[in-house]
């Protein structure tokens, strides 16, 4: 189980990745914010990994920075264990193989 400390941890390195990806394009704090609708406190307090921002604020930043489509790969559906169980204990179908023909 992830403890709180980890969870902060985490919310820490994304607000980094999260300032890099804005300095990366060159964006002030001022006009990243406006195009993600906070304001600059806002996004400050992302940008250092604060709990308290609402995940919704986090989803327009991805979608202006374009990486809404990574966020859908946090909860990828998975197998289950029993349909994984079903895969392991399945036949793995093999052709036959042919007699090379006598020349």
């Amino acid at each position: 189980m992830v403890s709180v400390n980890e969870a902060g941890e985490a919310l820490v390195r994304l607000g980094a990745r999260l300032r890099a990806a804005r300095i990366e394009r060159d964006e002030p704090m001022a006009v990243f914010a406006e195009r993600v609708g906070v304001s600059v406190p806002t996004l400050r307090a992302m940008e250092r990994g604060s709990a308290t921002v609402q995940i919704g604020f986090w989803m327009k930043a991805f979608w202006a920075l374009d990486r809404i489509d990574e966020v859908g790969a946090l909860f990828a559906e998975r197998d289950s264990l029993i349909e994984r169980a079903k895969r392991a204990r399945s036949p793995v179908r093999r052709r036959a193989s042919r007699k090379p023909r006598a020349a």
